[in-house]
């Protein structure tokens, strides 16, 4: 069988491939992840999910290699993983009673090519008190995600609706990335 490595050491993206019940491995780039000023949320997350996978794809050429990156963008400004407690609440009060997007791009490099696209699903938030945001911060849970919020999570009460495909929010989209295995010879 094609070794397929994830190129990421994120704990929902391994349990996601899981579900799928597809053999894989992890092998974590450590690039550095920066978006330039100016550049698009679509271009910027494609970006970095392409030098995901290039990092691990040029030490392993014979492997199909995943790359992904999410990032939640509200009026067309990124929300990246917040620093401190106070900038997760205060990403969560924007989000408050708001809509947002959530955009994981995903590049697939191998030996028969590649595949690089972008999901998005737009997300809708309740109104949320302060009780509410205080006690999400102090869970923790915020701050290794972007928009400081884990749907799969304790933020899934806060969801009202979301318009779009659940997993990419989650941090990868499942179905098409299988697809796009498949499309390349997986």
């Amino acid at each position: 069988m094609k070794q397929l490595i994830l190129a990421s050491s994120s704990p929902r993206r391994k349990q996601l491939l899981e579900l799928a019940n597809i053999p894989f491995q992890i092998l974590a780039s450590r690039i550095e992840e920066y978006v330039h000023e100016g550049e698009a949320p679509e271009q910027t997350v494609q970006s970095l999910a392409y030098r995901k996978a290039k990092a691990i794809a040029t030490q392993h050429p014979n492997a199909y290699v995943i790359g992904a990156d999410t990032i939640v963008v509200y009026q067309n400004n990124i929300l990246g993983k917040p620093k401190t407690k106070e900038e997760a609440a205060q990403m969560l009060r924007m989000l408050s009673g708001q809509e947002h997007e959530v955009l994981t791009g995903v590049a697939i490099l191998s030996p028969r090519g590649q595949a690089l696209f972008v999901e998005k699903t737009k997300v809708f938030f309740w109104d949320l008190t302060e009780e509410e945001i205080a006690a999400y911060v102090e869970s923790g849970e915020p701050m290794d995600k972007a928009g400081a919020y884990g749907i799969q999570g304790r933020a899934a009460l806060f969801v009202k609706r979301i318009e779009g495909d659940y997993f990419t929010v989650v941090g990868l989209p499942l179905s098409r990335t299988v697809r796009e295995l498949k499309q390349l010879g997986w």
